[in-house]
């Protein structure tokens, strides 16, 4: 049955920094494409007039591009209401009512603080705000498995499960939906995409800045929360999938599910945890502090595709490189027949995800060179995927939560089963390594890696 289209959105956490680095800019361009049409109720607790809110969001679609198109950028003014209060006060929630007037299907979006997740849900519930509504909830959901399980409780006491859309904008991006479709739309990838054919997979995410100022909040998260558990494990569950049942996308939730309840609960020898030189010197982190600003961890995912193949996942701030890729390494051809055309010359023949800061696929693939003599080099069949046009993630996955379309989204039983991965390590585990700026992280994650094997890192073209 098709889902009725949201008839508005409330976001809560208007006036914080979210919205305006996100938000208002993915509605700018909603608006811009005719897909935003309904009333914006923005929620916060600052004592706003609806100028000043103005005013934020001319600050906020200038500075992420530019007015453009004056006509939408009117509209979007036409379309916003601001409603200030305590999210703790009914009478908040109340105001809100109001200006939903005969709203029957609002989305309500929690632009706001995890801790706030839990206040905001149950004053929905109570004021009748919930009823035929949507709620979108960003990351992180849960800071370990009993907590994602209280919110998931929380949340399933005001909205039914198919009206919960947990966001993680990772799975917005252009890129990371080439993955399932590079993977099922092409027939020559199944026979050789298992054990018997892949080597190992990495899956590296890297950045060249710090925690810009967000000293607090990292002390609360680290990367491990922060990037691996949702961004890294979800790229690792559409390689490692099995084909869905359909296009439904509750098939895809299912079958992304398995892959996480197959995944081995971590020990603390599958994760070397570093911090970069001068961390603890950011602004509102502890003197002491024992935060990951890398993580890397060895993964095993116990199913009959997969089963012995390493999976490493590598995450950090202040890195060599911006960039973020996938290197699906095969095995060697079984009988060595060209002196060199295997290792330790290079890398076996691989396939090459760049996810960001553009992106692409590139097979290597080996090719002789000219001469009497068997003798040649691997090469890479690159191709590039940037296309003009293309959404933005928040605009994307708002527009699509609006419509009820909750293939982007993660499921109940997906969150609980990734942070059953990594609960067993989120306290017992070692000391962070500290690590040169703009180096690739501590030397230490070289352990974690097969005898033999390195790091793949991030760049135009595959390198040592």
């Amino acid at each position: 049955m098709a889902q009725p289209q949201s008839d508005a959105l409330v976001l809560f956490g208007a006036t914080g920094d979210l919205a305006h680095k996100m938000t208002f800019p993915a509605l700018y361009a909603m608006v811009k494409h005719g897909t935003l049409k309904t009333p914006v109720i923005g929620v916060a607790f600052p004592k706003w007039s609806q100028e000043r809110l103005h005013k934020r969001v001319t600050d906020s679609i200038r500075k992420s591009g530019g007015i453009d198109d004056k006509q939408s950028f009117h509209t979007l003014l036409s379309l916003l209401r601001y409603v200030s209060g305590d999210y703790k006060d009914p009478a908040t929630f109340t105001a809100i009512k109001k200006e939903l007037g005969g709203s029957r299907s609002p989305a309500h979006y929690l632009a706001i603080p995890p801790s706030l997740f839990e206040t905001v849900i149950q004053g929905l519930g109570a004021a009748g705000l919930a009823k035929g509504a949507r709620v979108i909830v960003e990351k992180p959901f849960g800071r370990d498995l009993a907590s994602a399980r209280h919110l998931n409780r929380v949340a399933l006491s005001a909205f039914p499960e198919d009206s919960i859309f947990r966001i993680d904008h990772f799975l917005g991006k252009e890129a990371i939906m080439n993955i399932l479709y590079f993977r099922f739309a092409n027939a020559f990838l199944e026979p050789i995409w298992n054990r018997n054919y892949v080597a190992s997979v990495q899956i590296t995410l890297s950045e060249r800045f710090g925690v810009k100022g967000r000293g607090a909040f990292y002390e609360s998260a680290g990367c491990l929360r922060d990037v691996v558990q949702n961004h890294l494990f979800q790229v690792a569950a559409l390689l490692a999938m099995e084909p869905p049942s359909s296009r439904d996308f509750g098939a895809l939730h299912t079958e992304k599910a398995k892959v996480f309840q197959a995944m081995r609960p971590l020990k603390s020898c599958d994760l070397v945890r570093g911090q970069y030189a001068g961390y603890r010197k950011e602004k509102d982190v502890a003197k002491n502090s024992d935060t990951e600003t890398f993580c890397a961890l060895r993964l095993c995912i116990d199913s009959w595709r997969w089963e012995g193949v390493p999976w490493h996942l590598r995450s950090g701030k202040y890195l060599a490189e911006n960039g973020t890729e996938v290197l699906v390494e095969l095995k060697p051809s079984p009988q060595r027949l060209f002196e060199d055309a295997e290792p330790p010359a290079g890398r076996s023949n691989y396939l090459r995800f760049r996810l960001s800061p553009h992106s692409a696929i590139a097979l290597a693939a080996r090719v002789k060179l000219a001469g009497k003599d068997f003798a040649g080099s691997q090469q890479e069949l690159y191709l590039s995927e940037e296309q003009p046009g293309q959404e933005a993630p928040y605009e994307r996955l708002l527009g699509d939560a609006m419509r009820g379309d909750g293939a982007l989204f993660t499921r109940q039983d997906a969150v609980e089963a990734a942070w059953a991965v990594v609960d067993p390590v989120l306290t017992r585990r070692q000391r962070v390594h500290i690590y040169k700026r703009h180096s690739w992280g501590p030397k230490e994650a070289d352990a974690i890696l097969a005898a033999g094997d390195r790091w793949h890192n991030p760049g135009p073209k595959e390198r040592s």
